[in-house]
């Protein structure tokens, strides 16, 4: 359920670029500083819009350092870090945990269920320190289950646990802006909800795993994709709409350009996948 939350490099500035790249490293530097190599393993973007969300917002000042990347190692790299890479980096930990877990589940993956264990005692220590998250988060896989279980075919309802659940996540300090950030990430985390099950369609019909576009998609196939695009666009436009009404300066261009352009990544890579496949079918009818 990662790896949907980026940016759009092209329409992002050199500096603007940059800063985002330094936050993601500041992210990768933490991870390993709190729960070491394997920490970096959970890597991901999603989170990285988190930081520069929470960094905007709270006006946050970074710490820059230098550093040796391993992946990099002809050059020095610049980390960005603060108050909310160190609050993002242990939720990128229990995201990360729990989705390793669930692969274990979904697809009894030893490797997955041995890696989740290496991360238990970190797990504990996050979970003392930000017990309503973990929470929300647990609770979250729960419900979760147990609506795939059903197969809950109200889309709203599904999506709507991943929504509960990213609320609770972006709701850093409860404070005044708690109600918006809520919102905001109540409508991403359907986005990337919805976004993940459009992904998985044809591979879950395959293994004849639950999906919840499955009957629309067999039910109405030339609507389909239509109303696949309104529904994604829907969530997105809240989200945005409510990022709009925080007063956030800092970083906005950059915050600007995930919502607006870097979320719809993924939608048209599988879009122009589609189309190159289809040309072949045409090719070979021929």
């Amino acid at each position: 359920m990662f790896g949907y939350i980026n940016i759009n490099r092209n329409q992002l500035t050199k500096e603007d670029q940059k800063a985002y790249q330094s936050y993601y490293c500041g992210l990768c530097q933490k991870l390993r500083e709190s729960c070491g190599t394997k920490g970096q393993m959970l890597l991901n973007y999603d989170m990285t819009f988190l930081i520069v969300l929470l960094t905007g917002l709270y006006e946050i000042e970074p710490k820059k350092q230098e550093f040796t990347c391993p992946i990099h190692p002809t050059r020095k790299q610049t980390a960005w870090t603060n108050e909310a890479t160190d609050y993002a980096a242990d939720m990128n930990l229990i995201l990360g945990y729990h989705n390793l877990e669930d692969d274990w589940k979904d697809e009894r993956a030893y490797t997955k269920k041995a890696f989740a264990k290496m991360l238990q005692k970190d797990y504990e220590r996050i979970r003392e320190k930000y017990g309503r998250q973990v929470k929300a988060v647990e609770d979250y896989m729960e419900k979760l289950a147990l609506a795939e279980e059903s197969r809950e075919e109200n889309l709203d309802v599904i999506a709507g646990l991943t929504g509960e659940m990213m609320g609770e996540i972006f709701d850093w300090k409860c404070d005044e802006w708690s109600e918006e950030l809520h919102c905001l990430s109540f409508y991403l985390g359907k986005f990337i909800y919805l976004m993940d099950a459009y992904e998985d369609i044809e591979k879950d019909r395959k293994r004849k795993r639950y999906n919840p576009l499955s009957n629309m998609s067999d039910q109405c196939q030339e609507g389909f994709e239509t109303f696949c695009r309104l529904m994604l666009t829907s969530m997105v436009s809240e989200c945005a709409r409510s990022f709009e009404r925080l007063p956030i300066l800092m970083h906005a261009d950059i915050l600007r350009n995930v919502l607006y352009s870097g979320v719809w990544f993924k939608y048209e890579y599988l879009q122009l996948k589609k189309k190159k496949q289809q040309e072949k079918k045409v090719k070979r009818g021929k």
